[in-house]
């Protein structure tokens, strides 16, 4: 069996321009990808595609991102044999850390490497646009910057190395709901152009001082236990707390490693999902 890392990711930024024609969101978002990672394993059968999870909560047909992309791999190379995908789950399920679409990046580049394709990490990423919105940024990993629907990708410098800390109540956010009650006039957007020169600054500081999420409103709104989790994260000492993409998911930045277990104990006393991982921020080299 052919094994690949599928990271998770956090958005620094994540800012809503406008509805498209198409009906989509043009979005603008800088993401980087933390130390909390599925496996997945692929291992070739004769026919047919076959999800395997101890995760109750992942389905095992084709609303799987990554039976999504080994039907696309299949239908688009013209692929005769199967393939059977074995999902160990440790990003937490539709929790704004783009589990699902990693697990698709993954299988991309895995598939890719079993059935002796030679596509390139571009083509892999064009492949992922079809699929979903943050595909294409997972198949490259690292830290970027993402607009259109997500699938134009513009590499930034990895981010100033410290902790992060998630924490994810309880409870599924639906992203249709959280984008049907957005407002683009009155929503916070926020800085991009900061957030890059912070990064390209290598600024902590300045990194801490420019998270933003346009959506971020909307979901506390809808959602009242998502502020409560950020407002204790800021209690317990985080530098800086966002929640990341539609939530539910509230991370926090800590540079003083001497600060985790305080805030990691004291998110666990009401918050089952809690993590302590480091950034990785960095590109990873094809499967």
């Amino acid at each position: 069996m052919l094994y690949v890392k599928a990271p998770a990711k956090i958005n620094l930024t994540l800012d809503v321009l406008h509805k498209r024609p198409d009906n989509y969101h043009e979005i603008e978002m800088i993401m980087t990808t933390v130390d909390l990672s599925d496996r997945i394993g692929l291992m070739g059968t004769a026919k047919g595609i076959h999800i395997q999870s101890a995760d109750r909560f992942v389905p095992s047909d084709s609303r799987n991102l990554a039976y999504q992309a080994a039907q696309l791999i299949k239908d688009t190379f013209n692929i005769k044999t199967g393939v059977i995908i074995s999902l160990d789950k440790k990003i937490p399920v539709a929790a704004g850390l783009a589990g699902g679409s990693s697990d698709a990046a993954a299988t991309l580049k895995g598939l890719n490497k079993l059935w002796q394709l030679n596509l390139s990490l571009d083509e892999l990423a064009e492949l992922g646009a079809k699929i979903g919105s943050d595909v294409s940024f997972c198949v490259y990993g690292g830290t970027a910057l993402a607009k259109g629907r997500g699938e134009i990708i513009q590499e930034l410098p990895t981010p100033p190395n410290c902790w992060v800390i998630l924490a994810k109540p309880t409870l599924g956010v639906s992203t249709a709901d959280v984008y049907g009650a957005f407002d683009v006039q009155t929503a916070q957007h926020p800085n991009t152009e900061e957030m890059i020169q912070a990064l390209n600054d290598g600024d902590y500081e300045a990194m801490c001082a420019n998270l933003g999420n346009a959506l971020e409103s909307v979901t506390l709104k809808l959602y009242p236990e998502v502020e409560q989790i950020k407002e204790q994260m800021k209690k317990f000492g985080a530098d800086a707390v966002l929640m990341s993409g539609s939530g539910p998911t509230v991370f926090g930045l800590v540079h003083q490693e001497a600060r985790i277990p305080r805030i990691y104990n004291g998110l666990r006393g009401f918050c089952s999902e809690v993590y302590a991982v480091r950034l990785i921020g960095e590109r990873e080299l094809l499967a």
